[in-house]
């Protein structure tokens, strides 16, 4: 299934002489507030996708609430008798900024989001916490922690707790990832109540909901910290020798002061094994920003473990799948938004 002109009309210009467009989506006004779940009030939007704004999923402890966005499928759409399966998009940003509701080069991103949740599909579009509020393993502990949330309100908002993956674009899909391979890691474990970014008082009494994912699609990723700085000083714009890059304010250390455990322990290639969830990885082989060599030897470790995965290199696109002109920039981001949504359909399989 191809896009509709909603989606394409969703792309805009990279190029500074194109004039902004307004956003439309009753999902973005001057008067939504961060509201508690109990109190929040869904909104319809377009195609009669029901959006529940800001349900707060976590209150970690000297820190603000972490909220999502969840976009249900129409009302008109039959609810499969298990709930439908559940996708969580993660948004970019370096760690250092960027919100639930933004991915460049799209204008109405939340549109697209709810594109994809008319196929069927409960999408949580999350808040985590960034590198200048909190170091790792912080931001893979929310995203865990927004997983066990939703799984713990399965019933009330309709989602299947046995179905999930993770969605994301650079800083994102390095966390999509990271939560893919890393089911079970004690290590980036979610803290409990009294600690962190707990569950909430509503979960069932017992053990949390599991954090694990049954797929992952990743954007332009991140997944090796040892072989960043290397790279970069071949392929990239950005130095990793400097010590304010992205990836070492997300750490609190670069590599020449952080272990090679401590690098080890943030990097998705680590965590890979034969149980390993499908993932698809989407890359254009112009990026200056991460070097593309980083989703290549992502793709090498899934193979040699025998994971389920599919590669997509598109020729010619940078960072943000940018191209040399607007209709370079849309085509490039339409052919990767056709491959993960081809591609969540395979793994999920929704119902019709």
């Amino acid at each position: 299934m191809r896009f509709g002109s909603f989606v394409l009309a969703a792309l805009i210009a990279p190029l500074a002489a194109a004039p902004r467009q307004p956003v439309a989506t009753p999902l973005i006004t001057d008067k939504m507030e961060r509201v508690d779940p109990l109190s929040a009030r869904p909104v319809r939007l377009a195609g009669g996708v029901i959006g529940w704004p800001s349900l707060v999923y976590a209150q970690p402890v000297g820190f603000r609430r972490l909220t999502l966005d969840l976009y249900l499928p129409p009302a008109s759409r039959a609810r499969p008798a298990a709930g439908y399966p559940l996708v969580v998009y993660l948004h970019g940003g370096a760690w250092l900024a960027g919100d639930a509701r933004a991915n460049r080069p799209f204008v109405d991103f939340p549109g697209v989001l709810a594109s994809l949740a008319a196929r069927g599909y409960a999408v949580a579009s999350l808040e985590y916490r960034l590198s200048g509020e909190a170091r790792f393993p912080a931001q893979i502990q929310d995203v865990k922690a927004a997983i066990r949330w939703i799984r713990s309100h399965a019933r009330a908002y309709g989602v299947d707790p046995a179905r999930a993956m993770t969605w994301g674009v650079s800083a994102g899909g390095y966390l999509a990832a990271l939560a893919a391979v890393s089911c079970g890691a004690a290590g980036l474990e979610p803290p409990t109540r009294g600690g962190g970014a707990g569950l909430p008082s509503s979960e069932a009494v017992g053990l949390p909901p599991s954090d694990c994912v049954q797929g992952a699609v990743a954007w332009y990723g991140l997944f090796d910290f040892a072989t960043l700085a290397e790279q970069a000083r071949k392929d990239s714009d950005l130095s990793r020798d400097d010590r304010s890059a992205p990836e070492w304010r997300l750490l609190g250390c670069d590599t020449a002061i952080c272990t090679g455990e401590q690098l080890a322990a943030a990097s998705p290639v680590s965590y890979v094994d034969r149980r390993t969830p499908p993932i698809l990885l989407i890359v254009g082989d112009k990026d200056r920003l991460i070097p593309h060599q980083q989703t290549l030897d992502m793709t090498a470790r899934l193979e040699a473990a025998g994971v389920a995965h599919r590669l997509v290199v598109i020729p010619g696109a940078d960072h943000s799948l940018l191209g040399k002109t607007l209709e370079q920039s849309r085509r490039q981001n339409l052919e990767a938004l056709d491959e993960t949504f081809r591609f969540i359909d395979a793994t999920l399989k929704p119902s019709r």
